[in-house]
């Protein structure tokens, strides 16, 4: 029997977030599933490591670039290898041609479907780069174009919104630079058991939605690892609840940002255990003299100078970004529907983006 073409309309008119809350919460098993696929990543990252790769790159866009942003972290601090980030446009626009050689190219695209990450990833591998796709879709272009591939395994997404592809992205991300130095994930076994918790119904949460309903405004900040939640918090609120979101990195915030923040401005800080978030202290005793409405979320959250905490279970510091995003994607979704929006379907967007 064919489908009736109004019937998803109607549903989604009844039932406004559903397949973005139902993404939200197949998270820990995800990971489970990650993380019993991680012989495979490890073959990937044997291969990657025989090349002995001076630098690294890494293209993105959009939900995928935030997750670059971690990766690039992870391959300066754990590797100790120096990375950055593409921008595409040198490719597509200018036709730049820089010698790749003894270079990793890691190309992350939730939907391997982007024509400029095509294009990257072919021009360099053309170019000697030893080239990555880390998608969810193993038949993409992206994956045929690449030397190696790595699949996230999250699932079909719904949602426009990214969530369980965003989050299986980081975790992905971490296992294959794990097992390039050598590790075997031990840090990160309990990642699915972790995610049920912060999971959990929670009375700070919403009270965060209660208290940020009509904000008008909103910075998200962060250091270290916790960056990337923080640019990946202002996205979802932007997209979502079409708040006006902006991220910046704590050491940022002070550097000329600071000077528009009053009693008027809503500040969402990430704060978890660790390097990034002891730094995380001065920023915000700063920005609470300023008379900012803060929120803090993460395992540090409840002994940073903020109005509001969201508390997280501890973990080592470079995997608090995959705990740090759920109470981000919970109150993205929230706040959506208190101010009468469908965040499954975000005006103007599409799934796939594409770009060039």
């Amino acid at each position: 029997m064919s489908e009736d073409p109004g019937a998803g309309a109607d549903e989604r008119t009844q039932h406004p977030g559903r397949h973005m809350s139902a993404e939200i919460a197949e998270q820990p098993a995800v990971f489970d599933g990650l993380l019993g696929n991680r012989p495979e990543l490890a073959e990937v990252a044997r291969r990657i490591a025989e090349r002995k790769p001076r630098f690294a790159l890494l293209a993105a866009r959009g939900s995928s670039d935030h997750a670059a942003l971690y990766a690039k972290y992870l391959v300066e601090v754990l590797l100790q290898l120096p990375a950055g980030l593409v921008s595409p446009s040198t490719t597509t626009l200018y036709d730049a041609r820089p010698d790749l050689s003894e270079v990793l190219l890691i190309s992350v695209s939730q939907s391997g479907g982007s024509p400029d990450m095509l294009e990257v990833t072919q021009a360099a591998r053309r170019d000697g780069a030893t080239t990555v796709a880390v998608t969810n879709n193993p038949d993409s272009a992206l994956n045929h174009a690449a030397e190696l591939s790595a699949d996230i395994r999250a699932g079909t997404e719904r949602a426009v919104a990214a969530t369980k592809t965003y989050s299986a992205t980081l975790l992905t991300l971490y296992l294959l630079i794990d097992a390039i130095r050598g590790g075997k994930a031990e840090r990160a076994s309990e990642l699915p058991e972790l995610a049920r918790r912060a999971l959990e119904p929670s009375d700070e949460l919403d009270e965060a939605v209660r208290r940020y309903r009509f904000a008008d405004r909103m910075l998200t900040t962060g250091r270290g690892y916790s960056s990337a939640t923080a640019a990946e918090a202002a996205l979802k609120l932007a997209e979502t609840s079409y708040l006006s979101a902006r991220a910046y990195s704590g050491a940022d915030l002070l550097h000329g940002p600071v000077a528009a923040v009053d009693s008027e401005t809503a500040v969402l800080a990430l704060c978890s255990a660790g390097k990034g978030g002891t730094a995380m202290n001065e920023v915000l005793s700063t920005v609470h003299e300023r008379g900012a409405d803060i929120c803090a979320i993460g395992s540090a959250a409840a002994g940073m100078p903020c109005a509001h905490s969201i508390g997280l279970p501890e973990t080592p510091e470079e995997l608090a970004p995959l705990l740090e995003v759920l109470p981000v994607q919970r109150l993205a979704l929230a706040l959506a529907l208190e101010r009468g929006a469908d965040p499954d379907s975000p005006r103007g967007l599409n799934k796939v983006t594409r770009t060039r």
